[in-house]
């Protein structure tokens, strides 16, 4: 199934401003989603697709920054780009220290915009690449058996056959079956490439 195009995300309260970012974005072949309010965008069904959220600061009820910051709670992880045209220093300061990408003060240029969204959805689609690399290992690894799993944590610490034969009481020959198969169920296809995995799962596993 072929993966849906990158979406730009538009909340901003004023219909105009709402019709003119639509404009803009759809003008560099972008595909956008505009929204009065946050509760509009949380109620809408996302396409699993890269995308961005433009977001003006001074929303109803909810303000953009509170808005972002429980997106971020809620493992909500869509790159942020605020605009408003009542920025001060502190406020900017808070947007990006929750992470947003741009913080644009109105009147912004329109190529100023542009060049944060394609940033943005760049971010964004180096997210999901490694979200999507990171799960392929930790399925691979869920096919280790115990003993597998025990040998790798030998393996990757560089340690020579017999020395991890005598840690797990087995012979050299049986360490080299495990190994070999180790290999293949990780599709590692050399010591390095198993240590580069067993540095990217450490997080979720512990070895």
């Amino acid at each position: 199934m072929k993966q849906a195009e990158a979406v730009v995300y538009v909340i901003d309260d004023d219909s105009s401003v709402r019709t003119a970012l639509r404009s803009l974005v759809r003008s560099v072949g972008l595909e956008v989603e505009s929204f009065a309010s946050g509760q509009e965008f949380l109620q809408f069904n996302r396409p699993d697709a890269p995308g961005c959220l433009v977001l003006d600061v001074r929303l109803p009820g909810m303000s953009g920054l509170d808005f972002h910051e429980a997106l971020v709670r809620n493992n909500i992880p869509l790159p942020v780009i605020f605009i408003t045209a009542h920025g001060d220093i502190p406020m900017s300061v808070r947007a990006m220290k929750a992470g947003a990408v741009e913080f644009l003060t109105k009147p912004f240029r329109d190529q100023d915009l542009l060049d944060a969204i394609h940033q943005s959805l760049d971010q964004d689609k180096t997210r999901r690449q490694q979200e999507h690399e990171i799960s392929e290992l930790k399925a691979r690894f869920s096919t280790l058996t115990s003993r597998e799993r025990e040998l790798m944590a030998l393996v990757i610490s560089g340690k020579p056959n017999k020395h991890i034969a005598d840690a797990i009481g087995t012979s050299e020959a049986t360490v080299k079956v495990h190994r070999a198969n180790l290999l293949r169920k990780m599709q590692a296809e050399s010591l390095a490439d198993l240590v580069r995995m067993a540095g990217r799962l450490k997080i979720e596993q512990t070895f």
